[in-house]
This record gives structure tokens, sequence and C-alpha cells, in this order.
């Protein structure tokens, strides 16, 4: 009877794969568990991964030795344009995809993933900043890489970040004369990109009635927030 410690006798490298990348292949079971006879009289002694591999939507995958070295199985080699296989997984991302339409929903996911598993690539990679003084780290503040048109942001995002998109708007408000120069971008339009306030939330109806059923939009008299009539 053969052990696993009589395999390393003849098989080398395989032993060192899984000695340095093993995994749970390592620690959990040994050679003879998957290759449970051995040529000639065990011709097919190459297992197939579903053996032990089941119950989920990824194990159902044909092909796994394209992506996975069953000896170092958590190093995870992206050949060809993968998007399905890599989905079967990660559902979370997958949703915000489907449900935010983007070029990246277009893209495979090795595109931005390449060569191997959990790369994560920096925005600046492929997408020009909207300054000079945003770095990668500014990115993920307003964007999320999968649902990327959805733009959120927190309450201390600085004016110069929106301006280096809102240009004119931002021009317009470091130039004003009154209050609102000092009011950061966020205040008005929170939470959630292309949210525009009624100036009643902040300011309520100021004028007489009479005022207010003559000019019903505020901007008939004051002009638009970013550049104030008194």
């Amino acid at each position: 009877m053969l052990a696993n410690t009589d395999c390393v006798k003849c098989h080398a490298q395989q032993p060192k794969e899984i000695e340095a990348n093993g995994a749970a292949h390592k620690t959990q079971i040994g050679c003879q568990d998957c290759h449970t006879g051995h040529r000639p009289s065990s011709p097919n002694n190459i297992p197939q991964c579903s053996m032990c591999h089941d119950g989920q939507e990824h194990f159902k995958l044909q092909g796994c030795t394209g992506c996975h070295n069953p000896h170092s199985p958590l190093q995870i080699v992206l050949k060809g344009d993968l998007k399905a296989p890599c989905l079967t997984c990660h559902d979370t991302q997958n949703a915000q995809l489907e449900a935010n339409p983007s070029k990246h929903t277009t893209f495979a996911c090795n595109f931005c993933h390449a060569e191997r598993h959990g790369v994560i690539p920096e925005c600046v990679q492929c997408h020009k900043p909207h300054s000079e003084q945003m770095t990668q780290g500014d990115c993920g503040k307003c964007h999320q890489a999968h649902q990327p048109l959805v733009v959120t942001y927190g309450a201390d995002t600085p004016n110069a970040s929106c301006g280096a998109c809102h240009t004119t708007a931002f021009q317009l408000l470091a130039a004003s004369k009154y209050k609102h120069r000092d009011v950061t971008c966020v205040t008005c339009h929170q939470d959630k990109h292309k949210t525009v306030p009624q100036c009643s939330d902040c300011h309520g109806l100021p004028h007489a009635e009479g005022i207010h059923k003559k000019f019903p939009k505020c901007g008939d008299c004051h002009n638009i927030a970013h550049d104030l009539n008194k």
C-alpha cells in the first residue's frame, strides 16, 4: 500500500505546489483522497473537481483547470475573456452591474482584474482624473467600480472635487459676493449626484404671499443659485 509520503518520491513538483499554496488541499486532504489509484491499473486517475466540490453554481462550470491548478487552487490564473464564470461567485458585483448599466457592464471581468484573481486595479490606469489634484484615493469617495454612474458622496466632500467636472458652477460660485459662496456644494446637492433642491428647502417662503404668486420661480428675480442677484 502506498502512503502520501511515497508520492513525492516520483512527483516532485506537485508536492512543492501543495506545500506552498495548497490551502485546504494541503490541510484537509492528501494525495490519495483525490488520486484514488495509479496508472496503469487506474488509467483515469485524475479526478473531477465535482467529486468534492458541489452545491454552488460555480462548481457546475466545466474546465476547472483553465483557472485553477488543483495543487495551488487559490492561485487563480485568468485567461481569455471571463465574465460568466466570475459572476457565479461574485453575486453582489453582478447585481450592481446589471442594475446600473455602464461601459463597465460590457467588459470582461478580467479586463480590469487582469492576469490573476484578487487584483484590484487603480481607476486612473484607464480613467484620467477629473483634475490634477485628484488621486486614486479620491475615486472611491464618489464612485463604485461596478456601478460607476451611481455617484454618491459624503458631507465632507470639498467643492474642488465637484468643480473638477462642474467647472462653470464652481467658478460662478467662487466669484459670487453672496452667502452661497461659503456653502459647500454637498450642503445643497446632498447624498446623491444630480440632486437639485428647491430654494424653499432652506429659505422657506421669505416674501409676502403676493410676491410668490407673481414670481413663482425664485430665479425670476435671484438668477441661479451659483450666481445670485441679491
